[in-house]
């Protein structure tokens, strides 16, 4: 990737979330990422900000089978946010460096965005998001935080891998779902792209490449994560 790539990488690709500026103390951080938990599991109503990238497209014939596994997809693409979520607040909590946090919270707010996408199709879908949410946060953020713990460019690197792995699975599902529907893909595209977008801005800000047996650990989690929740 070229250094103009990479400069192009680090403008935020969508919105301008408010940020306090004031100094947090552990306390303030902990309030916030519960809080931050509350958004992601129990208010989906406060997501959504940028209009659903599938909004002005039609919503094609989908067969019995094509829906339930179009819903399985993005059902396991929304439990993966909601693991995003933990995971950035999880850093965030933790972070040394007023610039670190900021960068994991300003990320952390754009992929809401996903969640309310990738809900709104769902519902359109006839189908829900998975019944453990609040485990995948929970557990996101517990490993984000601990992890955190090493130092910001340890933060980073889970970041950076984290991303780079939800990227792949987002352009398999890309290929998974049915052609026609044009409504999955559009909103997977988008959310394909943006993660790209955040795994990149970790890289620059100095990510830590992690061993290999930890990105080999974290791969093996999310696969259980994703064929849990395609069901639950």
């Amino acid at each position: 990737m070229t250094a103009l790539r990479d400069a192009e990488y680090t403008r935020s690709p969508t919105i301008k979330a408010p940020m306090n500026s004031r100094n947090l103390g552990p306390l303030d951080r902990l309030l916030s990422g519960i809080d931050a938990g509350l958004r992601t599991i129990a208010a989906p109503g406060t997501r959504k900000t940028r209009p659903n990238p599938a909004m002005d497209i039609l919503d094609a014939e989908l067969s019995a089978e094509e829906k339930s596994h179009a819903a399985g997809l993005m059902r396991v693409n929304h439990a993966g946010e909601v693991a995003a979520q933990g995971l950035y607040q999880g850093h965030a909590s933790v972070a040394r460096n007023a610039s670190t946090e900021k960068q994991m919270r300003q990320a952390a707010e754009e992929e809401l965005d996903h969640l309310g996408w990738c809900e709104q199709r769902l519902e359109e879908l006839g189908e829900g998001p998975s019944k453990l949410r609040p485990l995948w946060y929970g557990g996101a953020f517990a490993i984000g935080a601990l992890s955190g713990i090493l130092g910001d460019r340890w933060s980073l690197g889970f970041i950076e891998e984290t991303e780079r792995q939800v990227s792949e699975h987002l352009n398999a599902h890309l290929q998974e779902l049915p052609q026609h529907d044009a409504k999955s893909r559009a909103i997977v595209k988008q959310m394909c792209e943006e993660e790209e977008i955040h795994a990149a801005n970790a890289r620059l800000a100095g990510a830590t490449t992690l061993p290999a047996p930890l990105r080999a650990l974290m791969r093996l989690t999310a696969k259980v994560m994703t064929r849990t929740a395609y069901w639950v």
